[in-house]
């Protein structure tokens, strides 16, 4: 008998829940998010500064959407000034190791996309309706 075998069967709201979740850890800021803290805890401001083109706001949203699925958690340091670091949670390292395989991809394959796009932006062909 296979493990799909045990699992109870899927109902619709089952695929929309899964969908939620999948728009949330599918979009490119919070798989760069979970990238970087891979690498261990990470402040605010070390976030902002190694994900090329978020904004402040952007990096907030994605910080509190991924705390609240449960993919980081927050610390704060009661210092002078406050100490606000986040660290990715079990879940959070197992959603980077089923991720891992994309980014990899996305990397090697960045000057093939790159070409493909120069290419397809000078056909004389195009009709961009």
């Amino acid at each position: 008998m296979t493990a799909a075998a045990n699992e109870p069967p899927q109902t619709p709201a089952d695929a929309c829940r899964t969908r939620e979740v999948l728009d949330l850890v599918g979009d490119k800021w919070s798989l760069l998010v979970v990238r970087h803290l891979s690498q261990g805890p990470r402040r605010f401001t070390e976030l902002k500064r190694d994900i090329d083109g978020i904004s402040q706001r952007m990096l907030t949203v994605t910080l509190r959407g991924l705390e609240r699925d449960g993919i980081l958690t927050r610390t704060v340091r009661n210092v002078m000034p406050p100490h606000v670091s986040y660290e990715l949670t079990l879940m959070g390292t197992t959603l980077r190791a089923a991720t891992l395989p994309l980014l990899e991809w996305s990397t090697e394959h960045l000057a093939l996309i790159d070409q493909a796009r120069a290419e397809y932006d000078s056909r004389p062909d195009r009709n961009p309706t």
